[in-house]
């Protein structure tokens, strides 16, 4: 069986890894992913046997993919193929880790829109919210907004969900609004299900608004299928009232979490809350945040050092 294994191509090793280890273990949005990482690979390196897989070589790929892809899409390219060769390393069938310090490229990426707002910003874009009595978009914002959750996550949100007592809200599902019928499905991982703590005034007013909706049913949801690019729309006029910089539903995600940091949360907490499978995963997103209170933060180490006289 290893003898076979070594006379594989790297991509029909990386095929069968994304069966063994990722098929009904991601979501199908996830697989599918892995999938087009599939086709590059065997684009990009058709002859390539898995035992031939150098430092060199597996450079050579990486390049390859980041003329045509911005640096985070190759960054994501890298760790997909990254997890299948370690454990070809584990294996015994490469005999050293050909991806460590593997420099990740990318082409120039395009301008982009700004990917959070900063507290001013976000102040008055709430004051443009109309949070009446009845469940709304605009309400839906609000718990992204003071909960960071995921477009899908915060579709699913059920009754049920809330303790109101200790003011949490329980995340162990997302909606498919991708699909026709809709319906729930798995987090995006295992460390996707998690309980955010949530402020009095959240859960006092989420109380009163879903007391008449099935405690099992999306809050969220009507009959009427549910577009991202809808709600993006509705996002997009609200900025626009408020003379704010356009962002996404994702930005206010992204929103939470630079608060968050600036008001000197810990990585590891914002980590949990965003639902991050790592802490690496949350400072590589929000890097450029991280070292500019990292500046901050020794400038308060100089004026410490400065009083010891």
């Amino acid at each position: 069986m290893r003898r076979k294994q070594q006379q594989q191509l790297l991509y029909e090793y990386f095929s069968e890894w994304i069966d063994l280890y990722k098929r009904d273990a991601v979501r199908d949005v996830t697989l599918n992913k892995y999938k087009v990482s599939l086709k590059w690979v065997r684009r990009i390196a058709p002859t390539l046997y898995l035992k031939d897989l150098s430092k060199r070589t597996y450079q050579e790929i990486i390049n390859e993919y980041a003329i045509t892809h911005e640096h985070q899409t190759t960054l994501d390219f890298h760790h997909q193929i990254k997890g299948a060769i370690l454990d070809a390393v584990d294996e015994g069938l490469i005999p050293t880790n050909p991806t460590r310090n593997a420099v990740v490229k990318g082409k120039v990426p395009r301008n982009k829109k700004p990917k959070f707002l900063n507290e001013a910003e976000l102040k008055k874009l709430i004051h443009q919210l109309d949070l009446g009595n009845e469940i709304n978009w605009d309400w839906f914002l609000l718990l992204i907004i003071k909960t960071g959750l995921r477009f899908s996550e915060a579709l699913a949100v059920t009754p049920d969900d809330f303790d109101f007592k200790d003011q949490m809200l329980r995340i162990n599902k997302t909606w498919d609004y991708k699909s026709l019928h809709g319906g729930f499905q798995k987090t995006k991982n295992e460390s996707s299900i998690r309980s955010i703590r949530i402020d009095w005034r959240l859960a006092m007013q989420f109380s009163q608004l879903i007391t008449v909706i099935p405690k099992d049913q999306p809050i969220f949801i009507s009959d009427k299928r549910v577009f991202n690019s809808t709600v993006n729309q509705h996002l997009r006029m609200l900025c626009k009232k408020a003379d704010i910089p356009i962002i996404t539903i994702h930005g206010l995600r992204h929103t939470h979490a630079s608060l968050l940091l600036f008001g000197n949360v810990s990585i590891a907490t914002v980590a949990q809350r965003l639902g991050h499978s790592s802490i690496t995963t949350t400072q590589e997103t929000y890097i450029h945040i991280i070292r500019e209170l990292e500046a901050k933060d020794g400038e308060r180490i100089m004026d410490e050092m400065a009083k010891l006289v």
